[in-house]
This record gives C-alpha cells, sequence and structure tokens, in this order.
C-alpha cells in the first residue's frame, strides 16, 4: 500500500514575492482618488467632492477635465483692472501733452514736460490705486463688525429672512434657507472672539472662522453686499501695477522726441506709434475682459481705445495751439 502525499497531486506553481513597503507607499502616492458614481448608494457614504459621473458618460471624461472658453483667463481679474486703467490712462495723458507741447515748437520743451507728467503722473496714480484698495479694505473691516455684532444679537428668524432674501432670488425655497441659516450660525458661533469684549487688536483681524470665510457674517457680506477681505498685499500689488502700467504707457509717445529733432516730424512718429499701441492695448482688453466674442469685438475694442486716445490728444493739441494764437 502506497501512500500519497498532498504535494505529489497538487500542480507547481510560481511563487510570486509579496510587494514591499516602499512599493506599497510608491503606489498609493501614484494611485489617483476613488471617483464615486453620482447614484452610488450602500453602506458608504462617499464625500460629496469626490463623486462624479465619468462612469456613466460615454466618452468617461470627467466634467472637470472638459477645457471650454472659461479657462481662457488663468490671471488674476484685480490685476487685469489695475494694468487697463494703468495703460490707459499712460497712453493718453501723456499722448495729449506731448500733442499738446507740440504747438510750442521745440522737442526739448516736449521731453521736459513730458518726462515730468509721467514721473509725477506715476507716482500719483500708484498713490492713487493704494488709497483706493486701503479705503476698501478699511471699509470691509468696519463692516465686518458690524455685521457681526448684529449677527451675534439677532435672532434665528431675523437671520433666516436675511439668508432667504439672499438665497430666494436665485431660486432657493424656504426649508433650504432655514437649513442654510442653521448651518452657517452654528459655524459663527463656534468661531466667535474669544473672551466676552474683544480687544481693539482683536477688532482688526477676523474671528478666528472667519479665517476660512465660514459663519454667516462671511455669507452675508460676499452675498449679501458684495464684499470680500482685501488682503494687504493686495494694496502693494496695486500700486505698483497701476503706476508701472502708467509709466510703460507713457514713454510711447515719447519716444519719437528723443531721436527726432524736428517736433512736427516727432509729433507724426508719436501719433503713429501711440496708435497702433493703442489699437493693440484696445484688442488685449476686449481678449482679457471678455467683450470679443468674434473679429468684430476684437476690432471694436482696438477702434474705440484708439478713438478716445486720438480725441484726447487732439483736444489738447487744438486748446494749445488757440491759447499760442491768442498771446500773440
Amino acid at each position: 500500500m502506497t501512500s500519497t502525499h498532498p504535494e505529489s497531486n497538487s500542480t507547481t506553481t510560481a511563487a510570486v514575492p509579496l510587494p514591499t513597503r516602499d512599493a506599497m507607499a510608491s503606489s498609493s502616492v501614484n494611485r489617483p482618488p476613488p471617483v464615486w458614481s453620482l447614484e452610488s448608494n450602500g453602506t458608504l457614504s462617499p464625500p460629496l467632492l469626490e463623486k462624479c459621473d465619468k462612469h456613466g458618460r460615454q466618452d468617461g471624461v470627467c466634467c472637470k477635465d472638459l477645457k471650454d472658453e472659461d479657462n481662457r483667463m488663468l490671471i488674476d481679474p484685480d490685476i487685469i483692472r489695475d494694468v487697463i486703467i494703468g495703460l490707459s490712462d499712460g497712453l493718453t495723458v501723456p499722448f495729449a501733452l506731448t500733442a499738446g507741447l507740440s504747438g510750442l515748437g521745440t522737442t526739448r520743451t516736449v521731453v521736459v514736460g513730458g518726462l515730468a507728467e509721467l514721473i509725477a503722473g506715476a507716482i500719483s496714480m500708484g498713490i492713487g490705486g493704494f488709497l483706493a484698495s486701503q479705503a476698501e479694505r478699511d471699509h470691509y473691516r468696519f463692516m465686518r463688525r458690524h455685521t457681526y455684532s448684529r449677527v451675534m444679537r439677532s435672532c434665528v428668524g431675523e437671520m433666516e429672512r436675511e439668508v432667504h432674501a439672499v438665497l430666494s432670488p436665485v431660486g432657493v425655497d424656504e426649508s433650504t434657507s432655514q437649513a442654510v441659516t442653521n448651518c452657517l450660525r452654528r459655524v459663527e458661533e463656534e468661531s466667535g472672539f474669544e473672551g466676552s469684549r474683544p480687544t481693539p487688536a482683536d477688532e482688526e483681524k477676523p474671528p478666528r472662522g472667519m479665517k476660512h470665510e465660514a459663519g454667516l457674517t462671511p455669507f452675508l457680506l460676499k452675498f449679501g453686499e458684495g464684499m470680500e477681505e482685501i488682503p494687504n498685499r493686495r494694496l502693494y500689488i496695486s500700486a505698483f501695477t497701476i503706476g508701472m502700467g502708467y509709466l510703460l504707457g507713457g514713454i510711447v509717445p515719447l519716444l519719437p522726441y528723443f531721436f527726432i529733432t524736428q517736433v512736427i516730424e516727432a509729433l507724426k512718429y508719436s501719433c503713429i506709434l501711440t496708435g497702433i499701441v493703442l489699437l493693440i492695448f484696445g484688442a488685449f482688453k476686449a481678449r482679457v475682459t471678455g467683450a470679443a466674442r468674434s473679429v468684430w469685438g476684437y476690432i471694436w475694442g482696438a477702434v474705440s481705445t484708439m478713438a478716445v486716445g486720438g480725441a484726447a490728444a487732439a483736444a489738447a493739441y487744438g486748446l494749445v495751439a488757440a491759447v499760442e494764437r491768442s498771446s500773440i
């Protein structure tokens, strides 16, 4: 009687090495986060941010990966606004001044007067941008303290009415507004000032929860009043952007006067150069602001910007010429 062993009847398979700790760590890092279906149900409740309908789409592409015209502009709109303000004033005011000074007859007068105005205008525009952003920031902080105090002393019903007044125009019903109010009010109460009475230093900074724009106060300010926090760096960025935009734009009409001694000849080249730059700037402005939906949009933006600069220059030149003739 022969004895059989289990090993003799089983088929032999190749040994598979177990994954090492480093391999598991690298695979977990490179593995993309799980994507849950929108209709997923069961014992697990997936996070809302991880839900996607890519599995139900024919192309299998997530909506966030679909690119369209809304992804064309990646620049901060505040910076775009400051650049437009600085360049438009820099291309218009110094151009009008140099055209007006050209009636006096010497390029030296045009260069000296243009440089003086250019430097003073750049500094003035930069300071104006700084003060405007500072005033906007101070007003926001005052409204934040005022709104926070009103939220803390008001009843739930009053806050529900205010939240519903903000949400009802966009189609939110009363029950949803009440739920939003209760959630935001709970966050507001959990993130209030430390202690019963805030110190002056605490009044200059938001409560702890407001640093992340959480609570009723940021909600009412942002969606009810259309106001947001202005960071301190925004003051200096605005001043630098407007000032440099004015300086770069204003140097364009002055360039021909540095190389051409005949003032009338220099004025012609200044008009041509500034007109070309105004056309380019107008088309660029139409692009970044979204006004150009077709080729005609670019053309209208370029021509309208050049027309404004040309009208200002013509008015300044005519005024100086009229004053010079009347004084003779």
